[in-house]
């Protein structure tokens, strides 16, 4: 009780009581100019050297710029390189289907036929006609933050191709990459992808048939009901519209590793006269038979 009662009388200790004491009596110290001009400069010294020191820890290195530009080069003569071979690619399939045509006619027209229906399912070959063109885009963010909610996922392409599908689509394609019955839409962190190739929003996807029947389809089907919930409830962008013509590009190839001949079925003579079809044989690995 004795300390209890020091400390709420002297709460000062005896040292700190008596350098009180003289400050009380010698009053405040006043503060001269020099001393305000002295703090004030070295405030702005301060805060130049920050800055200064933050400046110079985010500007990028010459090292780091003269890489960077070597890579967007490199990307540039890569970008354009792949668009030549795919121009080229495109120019030998138009000539090897215009060859087997030709050779087949003579022979076997029912064949061409069964190969040109069959072109049209597997998407080896590009499509003109009338459709539906349904647009998805995200919704906008609401006071900067961003809600994967409000977003296209892949799921969402999913429903609506597999909803197209069902309503009586002849061909579909996204963002002007064909689907066919091995296409895989998936997602990647926050892309979505289609074949590996990532999409970049809005989604557009475009399906060929009977623009009013596919949508009247679509509708009653659950992808159509997902479609209204996605508008409704995610604000979601959702645009609907039958079009007159659409024009649908070929669906990739798959890589030809090797050939062979079925049992059973006829060889057609070559030029040599050896009956030997061209691309049989053993795996070689490049792409051609």
């Amino acid at each position: 009780m004795s300390l209890l009662n020091d400390v709420a009388r002297m709460p000062l200790e005896p040292a700190y009581r008596i350098v009180a004491d003289q400050r009380a009596r010698e009053g405040r110290r006043r503060v001269t100019m020099r001393h305000r001009t002295l703090s004030a400069l070295l405030a702005v010294t301060l805060g130049l050297a920050t800055t200064s020191a933050a400046l110079a820890l985010r500007a990028p290195q010459p090292a780091v710029l003269a890489a960077r530009a070597i890579i967007e080069k490199q990307i540039a003569e890569r970008t354009a390189a792949v668009d030549s071979l795919r121009l080229q690619n495109a120019e030998s399939a138009q000539q090897i289907a215009a060859l087997q045509a030709t050779v087949l006619a003579a022979r076997d027209s029912p064949l061409v036929d069964q190969l040109a229906a069959d072109s049209v399912i597997s998407g080896a070959s590009a499509l003109t006609g009338p459709g539906l063109r349904i647009t998805l885009s995200d919704a906008p963010d609401v006071g900067g933050v961003v809600d994967p909610d409000r977003r296209v996922q892949d799921v969402d392409l999913q429903i609506l191709v597999n909803g197209l599908w069902a309503s009586g689509a002849e061909a579909i394609a996204v963002n002007d990459h064909r689907l066919t019955t091995t296409t895989a839409i998936r997602s990647a962190g926050s892309a979505i992808l289609v074949d590996l190739n990532p999409l970049v929003g809005p989604y557009v996807v475009e399906a060929i048939g009977d623009g009013a029947d596919l949508q009247t389809r679509l509708a009653r089907v659950s992808a159509g009901q997902h479609l209204a919930t996605l508008r409704t409830t995610y604000s979601i962008g959702v645009d609907v519209s039958a079009t007159r013509s659409l024009e649908l590009p070929a669906a990739s190839l798959p890589e030809l590793r090797f050939a062979a001949v079925p049992a059973g079925v006829p060889l057609i003579q070559g030029s040599t006269g050896t009956g030997t079809p061209t691309g049989s044989g053993s795996p070689s690995g490049t792409g051609a038979g």
